[in-house]
C-alpha cells in the first residue's frame, strides 16, 4: 500500500510519501526483514534527489511521538533563528555516527515565503507601529470580519481583503497603504523592506517551545545503549546555550526502563522475601530459598552475551519471571527439609540430603517443562519471533544455570545457615561458654 502526501507520524505534505510493504511468510524467504531493509538501502543510495527511511515496525510500539526512525531525540529552544541552524549541524553530526542510521529531521527550510522586514525608526517618525502593519497583511491576505449586514430574515458577515488575484501577486504588497496615528496614509514599501526567501514548511512545539524533532534507526548489530550514548555526547559537545535536547518516544521509555527495571526487580525479590518469610514464620530460610536468584540472573545474562541478544524489555521481563521459576526448587528442598527436621527430629545435614533426593525428581520434571516451553520462544519460532526470542534465550539460560547449581548451593546454605542459628541460640542461652574446652 502506498500513500502521497502523508508520511510516518501523520506528517503532511506534497513532498512525502509512505509505503507499506508486507513480506512473504518467514518460512517462504531465506532472508530476516531487517536484512531485507538493508538490501532496499542500497539499491535506494542510487536515486538521488530523495530521502528514503526504512523502517522494521516495532513489535510493541512504544512512545508518544512517531517518527521516520524508530528512536527520536528533540531539540527545542525559545528562539527559532538559533535554534534551526544548530539542528541542522546536529543532524549532521548524528548522520556521521556509525552506531545509527537513517537520520531524518522533522524541519524543512522548503517554504517559499515573504518576509516583510520592518525599517522601525523610519516607521515610528511616520507614526506607524509594527501592530498597525501586521493588521494591514492580516487583512488584505488573511481577511478580517469589519461588519454586519443584517437582513428581514437573515444576516451577512462583511469581510475586508484583497482580490485573489493581487493576493496571489508578490507586486501587490507594493501597493498597500497604513494609516498612521496622524491620519495621513503611508505606503507599505517605504516603511519595510519586502524580501523573498525560504522557511519551515510547519513549526512543531514541544513543551510548549518551538522544536525540531531528529529520528534515526540503529545500525545492524548495534544496541540501542550504545546508540543513545553517543547521541547524548553530541549533545553535550554540540548544544549551546538556551537549546535543550530530550529524548522522546521509545528512546524516552528505553531511557526510562533501564533505571526503572532495575527497581522493579529488587521490589519483586523484596515482595517474595516477605511472603516467604510470612509463609515459614523464619527471617533466614526465604534467603536459602532465593540462592537460586543470582545464579538464574547470571545463567541469563552469559547466555544473552554467547547468543549476542541485547539487554533489552523482553530479556529483562524473562529475568523477573525467573524469580518466580527458580525459587520453587528452593522451596520443594527447604519445604521437605524443614517438614523432616520438625517430625523426625533429623539433623540439618541429614534432614536436607534427604530432601534433594526425595525432590530431585519433580525439580527436575518441572524444571524441563518450563525449559521446553520457552524453547520455542528461544529459538525465534514464528512470525515476528525474533522480537521475543531474547525472553527466551534469558529465562532458558537462567534455569538451566541455576538447575545444575541450585542442588548443591542451596543445600549448603540451608546447612551452613542451620548452624549459624543453632549457635545464636546456644550463645543466648549460656550453654555455648559451657561447651567451650578449657
Amino acid at each position: 500500500m502506498s500513500t502521497a502526501g502523508q508520511g510516518f507520524g501523520g506528517v503532511r505534505g506534497g513532498n512525502v510519501g509512505r509505503i507499506i510493504v508486507r513480506l512473504k511468510p518467514a518460512a517462504d524467504r531465506e532472508q530476516s526483514a531487517d536484512e531485507v531493509i538493508q538490501e532496499l538501502r542500497r539499491a535506494a543510495r542510487a536515486v538521488e534527489g530523495m530521502e528514503l527511511v526504512l523502517q522494521n515496525p516495532p513489535a510493541i510500539r512504544i512512545g508518544s511521538i512517531t517518527g521516520a526512525g524508530e528512536f527520536q531525540v528533540v531539540l527545542r529552544g525559545s528562539d527559532l533563528t538559533s535554534l534551526y541552524p544548530v539542528a541542522q549541524a546536529i543532524k549532521a553530526r548524528l548522520e556521521a555516527l556509525p552506531m545509527i542510521q537513517d537520520v531524518s529531521s522533522s524541519l524543512e527550510l522548503a517554504n517559499p515565503e515573504i518576509q516583510v522586514h520592518i525599517l522601525r525608526e523610519r516607521a515610528a517618525s511616520l507614526g506607524v507601529s509594527p501592530q498597525e502593519i501586521e493588521t494591514v497583511l492580516g487583512s488584505a491576505f488573511g481577511g478580517s470580519e469589519i461588519s454586519t449586514i443584517y437582513g428581514a430574515n437573515d444576516q451577512y458577515p462583511v469581510f475586508i481583503q484583497l482580490d485573489p488575484a493581487f493576493q496571489r501577486d508578490v507586486n501587490a504588497l507594493d501597493t498597500l497603504y497604513v494609516q498612521s496615528r496622524m491620519g495621513r496614509l503611508v505606503p507599505l514599501a517605504s516603511i519595510a523592506e519586502i524580501r523573498t526567501g525560504v522557511g519551515p514548511i510547519s513549526i512543531e512545539h514541544f513543551g510548549q517551545l518551538p522544536s525540531v524533532t531528529l529520528s534515526f534507526n540503529l545500525a545492524p548489530d548495534q544496541s540501542i545503549g550504545a546508540g543513545l550514548s553517543a547521541i547524548q555526547g553530541v549533545m553535550r559537545e554540540a548544544l549551546p546555550p538556551g537549546i535543550s535536547s530530550v529524548l522522546s518516544g521509545s528512546a524516552k521509555s528505553f531511557e526510562e526502563s533501564t533505571r526503572d527495571l532495575p527497581i522493579l526487580l529488587g521490589i519483586t525479590v523484596l515482595v517474595v522475601y516477605m511472603i516467604l518469610a510470612i509463609l515459614y514464620e523464619h527471617l533466614g530460610h526465604p534467603f536459602t530459598i532465593l540462592t537460586a536468584l543470582p545464579l538464574a540472573g547470571f545463567g541469563a545474562l552469559v547466555m544473552l552475551l554467547l547468543f549476542d541478544q541485547e539487554l533489552n524489555m523482553f530479556s529483562f521481563v524473562g529475568i523477573i519471571l525467573l524469580v518466580g521459576l527458580v525459587k520453587k526448587n528452593g522451596i520443594m528442598m527447604v519445604d521437605f527439609s524443614l517438614t523432616l527436621q520438625r517430625e523426625q527430629n533429623l539433623p540439618a545435614e541429614q534432614a536436607i540430603v534427604e530432601a534433594c533426593l526425595v525432590r530431585f525428581r519433580p525439580i527436575m520434571m518441572t524444571t524441563m517443562a518450563a525449559i521446553l516451553a520457552t524453547l520455542p520462544i528461544a529459538l525465534g519460532y514464528g512470525a515476528g519471533g525474533e522480537a521475543r526470542q531474547p525472553l527466551g534465550i534469558a529465562i532458558a539460560g537462567g534455569l538451566l544455570f541455576s538447575q545444575f547449581l541450585t542442588l548443591y548451593i542451596t543445600p549448603t546454605f540451608y546447612v551452613s545457615l542451620e548452624r549459624f542459628v543453632q549457635r545464636v541460640r546456644m550463645r543466648a542461652s549460656g550453654t555455648w561458654a559451657e561447651k567451650q574446652p578449657m
